[in-house]
């Protein structure tokens, strides 16, 4: 049995990444203050914890003085709230804050760790590559090293970015025209055969779609620079709105490093009635695949038909920049607590 992560000589072990990790924080909130943004600090219990379907939440019941039992989450996101402080009249706001999403727990996965998300009004969601570039340099210079490490793979931020569509990453390491199967699982089953991906029953597109980028995609991804990997299908656009230029593709765009997920960036959606319509289908698939769905949050759509900016934001888990920059073998050793 492992020691007690307290006991001071596994802590030991552990403390030289956790300083930096301090360094590394007090260098975010020094750049998110030079450009203006207002630090926000919303409640992890919420109605609704986020509708992504594959993501499972914490539920707990809050208790009025009255007595009356009501059914609230932990946050997978601070989301919802953050883009009521847009309607509100708020324009560039970040928060440094915990998020909890149950089942989780890996090298790369805690169930609970600490995300920075970030909004900003009238900009392009590709100003969020920029910023990402800029953090990620930030964050090396705060742990006194020179690139991203983890698992034998090495990353360097400090040069170019690489910007690479869903599209083009799916022809380049699958030879798959994505488009070309427009929502078609046969058509997608078909294509991806060649390189060792089946259909297996009751597979969806969707299904087949991680597949290929779970196992083909991903490893190549922000190897030797860091890789934007954007402009997902629109079935996939989450939050995110259409492209205009390309109604069959989304303005989103996710950070790789090292193989690793950083960040998920969007134009944002600001249509009540098309992000209805997405949150429905999204609990429509939860229930199948899991037998539960959670509840909308009305309060965020009301936000929405009242009128959202236009503006663009992203999420980035800090505790996985942690760990690049430091070059530490796991998320859990850059948690100053790890969840028992």
């Amino acid at each position: 049995m492992s020691p007690p992560w307290w006991e001071p000589g596994s802590f030991a072990a552990r403390r030289p990444f956790l300083e930096k990790r301090a360094g590394i924080m007090r260098a975010l909130r020094l750049w998110f203050e030079s450009q203006g943004f207002v630090e926000v600090d919303t409640p992890a219990l919420q109605v609704s914890p986020g509708l992504e379907p594959h993501l499972k939440a914490f539920a707990t019941w809050l208790e009025t003085p009255e007595g009356e039992k009501r059914l609230r989450y932990l946050h997978t996101s601070p989301e919802f709230t953050m883009k009521k402080l847009l309607v509100a009249g708020m324009d560039r706001i970040y928060q440094l804050g915990h998020v909890f999403r149950n089942g989780e727990r890996a090298g790369t996965h805690s169930p609970e760790f600490t995300m920075a998300e970030w909004y900003r009004t009238g900009v392009s969601y590709t100003a969020l590559m920029e910023d990402c570039a800029v953090l990620m340099r930030a964050a090396c210079r705060a742990a006194g090293t020179v690139d991203f490490r983890f698992r034998g793979q090495v990353c360097d931020p400090f040069g170019p970015y690489e910007v690479l569509t869903v599209p083009a990453a799916f022809q380049r390491h699958c030879g798959i025209d994505l488009l070309a199967t427009a929502q078609d699982v046969e058509r997608l089953a078909t294509a991806a055969a060649p390189i060792g991906i089946h259909r297996h029953d009751g597979d969806s597109w969707e299904d087949l779609f991680f597949r290929i980028m779970l196992d083909r995609i991903e490893p190549h991804l922000g190897m030797g620079r860091p890789t934007m990997l954007a402009d997902y299908p629109v079935s996939m656009a989450a939050l995110a709105r259409p492209k205009p230029e390309e109604p069959r593709l989304a303005e989103r765009f996710e950070l790789y490093a090292c193989g690793v997920e950083l960040a998920n960036g969007f134009g944002e959606l600001t249509d009540a009635t098309v992000q209805r319509a997405r949150f429905e289908a999204d609990m429509d698939l939860k229930q199948l695949l899991y037998g539960e769905r959670y509840p909308i949050d009305e309060d965020f759509l009301a936000a929405l038909e009242l009128g959202m900016p236009a503006a663009s934001g992203i999420a980035l888990g800090v505790d996985r920049l942690v760990m690049l920059a430091t070059h530490a073998p796991s998320i859990e050793a850059v948690l100053w607590a790890p969840v028992a």
